[in-house]
């Protein structure tokens, strides 16, 4: 009963944690910057955190199926 929710927010999770790793190396790859108005070092940082800490998150939630 309580794995279709644990499915939908693992594949959500994982679907953006993927998708914003992607966008991040795009941005660097093309020498662009992530944020507006912050370091680029700063930014990429956060944005890199963010994407694996989501990335990790969505394979928690579908690891306790």
């Amino acid at each position: 009963m309580e794995s279709g929710p644990a499915i939908f927010a693992g594949t959500v999770f994982a679907l953006f944690g993927a998708g914003l790793l992607t966008w991040t190396a795009a941005r660097l790859h093309r020498r662009e910057p992530v944020a507006e108005g912050v370091s680029r070092i700063a930014s990429a940082a956060l944005a890199s955190l963010a994407g694996l800490a989501s990335l990790a998150a969505g394979v928690w939630c579908l690891m306790r199926l």
